[in-house]
């Protein structure tokens, strides 16, 4: 079931962390790959990654911020490798400020690459997905639906995301299409948690704060990726997966950690 052999799978975002795992657990599993990133030295340097794994690969220096960009990009990957049976839009940015202490520039940087990139990415994809069949996932993340201090941008633009995946799901149903969101908790060795708890303390207080109390691995998110783009899954769409090892329970965590003072 986790076979890919033969299938085409497209990363926007793919060029480090957890999407270029992602990516690489797709080639492991035999798929062409195409990455896209902003930056043509560090996307090369990812699919240059995925062809020692032995995949077709191909880097494609594209900014999901804009549509003809990311468009062409897409285009140039269907062009090499045929229709488009996975589809990942990962590409995010973040900050920690409080909303009072963050310009409207901040604010509407991280919308435009986390949601407006996320839907230049899936709309220009559509022409180029495999129709019935595809697979389509964004990452998300849990300030979608856990208010978060510091991270207002972060919150609105990433709930926005879960919206579109779910209105997605619905009008791309009939074509054979499913659209999911996988939600990463706290990953460690990832840009994500270093900005968040840059910190030993603050690093310690994440940990303690997982109930299964360890980070996850960017493997975890990719196990998912896969599952969720396999035949195991072919009635899934219109999901928004938490892989967190349970951190979004935050009442059930909280009610314990009182009980246990």
């Amino acid at each position: 079931m986790d076979d890919f052999q033969g299938k085409t799978v497209f990363v926007a975002g793919g060029s480090s962390g957890i999407n270029l795992a992602i990516a690489k657990s797709f080639a492991r599993s035999g798929a062409r790959v195409a990455v896209a990133s902003r930056t043509p030295e560090r996307v090369q340097a990812a699919a240059e990654a995925l062809r020692a794994l032995g995949a077709d690969a191909l880097g494609l220096a594209a900014d999901v911020r804009d549509a003809e960009a990311i468009a062409a990009a897409l285009a140039q990957a269907h062009e090499a490798f045929g229709d488009i049976d996975v589809l990942v839009s990962g590409a995010a940015g973040n900050f920690v400020a409080p909303a009072l202490g963050m310009s409207a520039k901040g604010f509407r940087t991280v919308v435009d690459i986390d949601l407006n990139g996320t839907f230049n990415v899936l709309r220009a994809a559509h022409a180029y997905l495999r129709k019935p069949g595809a697979s389509v996932l964004s990452i998300s993340a849990p300030q979608a639906y856990n208010p978060t201090p510091y991270q207002a941008h972060v919150c609105a633009a990433k709930a926005g995301v879960d919206m579109l995946t779910r209105v997605l799901a619905m009008e791309w149903g009939g074509d054979g299409i499913r659209v999911n969101s996988i939600v990463p908790g706290p990953i460690g060795d990832t840009e994500g948690v270093r900005r968040l708890a840059p910190t030993p303390e603050a690093l310690a207080r994440m940990q303690a704060s997982i109930p299964l109390g360890r980070f996850g691995a960017v493997e975890d998110i990719a196990d998912m990726a896969r599952f969720l783009s396999s035949a195991r899954a072919q009635f899934v769409t219109g999901a928004v997966i938490p892989v967190d090892g349970g951190s979004s329970l935050g009442g059930a965590r909280d009610l314990s950690a009182a009980v246990a003072a």
